[in-house]
Formats: structure tokens, C-alpha cells, sequence
């Protein structure tokens, strides 16, 4: 544990970003944080394979993340975006449909039980998602996304929508989840006191001097 999974050598993206050279190391909670237009949620979808860069590599285990299959790459490197997603119907439909669209069996009701308390989410798998708050689709997003399991778990502004408490009681729920189960954390946050709190590597981004 501790070495590093995932590197970047020369990285920049639309001729515009340029980023220094970055390790990832196994295992760990990693923080990147900067500025505002300074590519910390680019990074993300380039660590991943949603975006390519102009310019450099991104290695995954050593390996050059652009000779990868890009599917099964994302299913061990999941972005949790900003953007949340969740399909008409109830909390149950919606862990069967993510299931369904990765062609693999949905977790048993109890499991996703589980996963809902680690999000803080007080309500029946029968809860329609339609009439949630922001907040509370966020974490219902999130707790799908963490019960894949995924090599490294990359949240881009995961308490953004959430209120001073739940934005606590969610990120060390999910941190000390991923530690029991040797999960790389990424996390993209703009709350100096999530950071500070939780963060064992800071990566911080720098307009320009990247």
C-alpha cells in the first residue's frame, strides 16, 4: 500500500491547462484544491479517461491510461461529478438501473440499506427520487457510486449541496469506509475545513505555474 497508482508526466488539456506532474498514492485520501478555472475537475475526467489531454500521459498502475480500454478503466477509476443523475422511480429502481446499464446483478435490499446509511440517507428504498432535495439526491448518487466498489473514487464537490452536518457525518462515513476497504480517495473540494479535516495528501493546482 502507499505506492503510487496513479501519475501524470507533462499533462495539460486544450493547449490551455497546463498541470505539474502529479502522484496519487494507494491507498491515501487525496485533496486537489486551487482556484476556480484552474482544472481541478478537468483532472478528474482526465484521470479517468472522459477527457484526453493535449499533451502527456496519465499512468494507471504504470500503465499509459490512453492504451486502456476506457470502460473498464472507469469502472475501477469512478468520477462522482457535480452533476448528479438519478432516473425517475424510487431509490430501489435507481440502484437497479446503475446496475443494469454495468450489466451486473443489483445489490441485495439489505446492501443497499448499508449504503444508504454511510450517505446519511433516512429514508425506504421506496422513496421516490423525484421529490428529493439537492442535498439529499447528492448523497443517494453517492451511495450508489461507492457500492461498485471501484479501485479509486474520485468526488468532485461531494458536499457541495449539502448542509454543515451532513456535509461532516457524509465525507467521514465514505473516508472511513474507503479505508476499511483500501479504496484511493480524490477529492476535489472548495471547504478549507472538509480539507483540513480529512485530507492526508493536498495536491493544490495554481493557475498558469501548473
Amino acid at each position: 500500500m502507499n505506492g503510487i497508482l496513479l501519475e501524470t508526466k507533462n499533462l495539460s488539456f486544450n493547449q490551455i491547462i497546463q498541470y505539474k506532474d502529479i502522484q496519487i498514492k494507494e491507498g491515501k485520501v487525496n485533496f486537489i484544491v486551487g482556484r476556480s478555472g484552474t482544472g481541478k475537475s478537468t483532472l478528474l475526467k482526465l484521470f479517468n479517461g472522459m477527457l484526453s489531454p493535449s499533451n502527456g500521459t496519465i499512468f494507471y498502475h504504470g500503465y499509459d491510461i490512453s492504451q486502456m480500454d476506457t470502460i473498464e478503466l472507469r469502472k475501477e477509476v469512478l468520477l462522482i461529478s457535480q452533476s448528479v443523475y438519478l432516473f425517475d422511480g424510487c431509490i430501489e429502481d435507481n440502484f437497479k438501473e446503475f446496475y443494469r446499464y454495468r450489466d451486473m446483478p443489483a445489490p441485495s435490499r439489505e446492501i443497499m440499506k448499508e449504503f444508504l446509511k454511510l450517505c446519511c440517507i433516512p429514508f425506504p428504498l421506496d422513496k421516490d427520487c423525484i421529490t428529493m432535495s439537492g442535498g439529499e439526491k447528492q448523497r443517494v448518487y453517492i451511495a450508489i457510486y461507492l457500492s461498485f466498489l471501484p479501485k479509486i473514487i474520485m468526488l468532485d464537490e461531494p458536499t457541495s449541496a449539502l448542509d454543515k452536518e451532513n456535509s461532516n457525518d457524509v465525507m467521514e462515513n465514505v473516508i472511513t469506509f474507503a479505508k476499511e476497504k483500501g479504496i484511493t480517495v480524490i477529492i476535489v473540494s472548495h471547504d478549507p475545513k472538509i480539507t483540513d479535516k480529512f485530507a492526508e495528501e493536498i495536491i493544490t493546482i495554481e493557475r498558469g505555474v501548473e
